[in-house]
């Protein structure tokens, strides 16, 4: 199964997931990660934070869902919705899901604020990562209703 985590500028949040998932998924789960405007650049606080939570950083980079190295069989969008952000819509068959989290590019204050801002932002997508890896996922790949509503579920967990 390929996830596609997508969102605006693929520099934050899109690579977080991305990476985190790959990190703890088994091997038939693969997640990429795209955006629909993207910046071009993976923001440093991104690849800083991974780095130092263990998670490999190599081949991250801010990319256009027009340039996808698979086809996804679910789409994330990851985008802040509730905060006045649109979310880009992905148009392909697939399965859809929302898992909004605030965009931590946009933090301001002092480094430690911005730094907190990020790990907000992580924590999150990696409690919803894990809580969705801990579903019955053979199970789930073979009733795609159930497996949307469960998506949908984890989509509105917080850490």
């Amino acid at each position: 199964m390929n996830i596609l985590f997508l969102c605006t500028g693929n520099s934050c949040r899109s690579i977080l997931a991305e990476a985190t998932f790959n990190h703890l998924a088994p091997a038939s789960w693969r997640a990429m990660s795209a955006g629909s405007q993207p910046t071009g650049q993976v923001h440093p606080r991104s690849l800083a934070l991974l780095a130092r939570e263990g998670i490999a950083t190599e081949g991250c980079s801010s990319k256009s869902w027009d340039n996808l190295p698979a086809t996804p069989d679910i789409v994330i969008t990851v985008c802040a919705s509730a905060a006045g952000e649109t979310c880009p819509a992905y148009l392909g068959p697939v399965l859809r899901s929302h898992w909004g989290v605030d965009d931590p590019a946009h933090a301001t204050g002092t480094d430690a604020e911005i730094d907190a801002a990020f790990m907000v932002a992580y924590r999150i997508l990696r409690a919803r990562i894990e809580a969705f890896l801990a579903l019955p996922l053979a199970e789930l790949q073979q009733d795609p209703a159930r497996l949307k509503a469960e998506l949908d579920r984890v989509g509105q967990l917080l850490p």
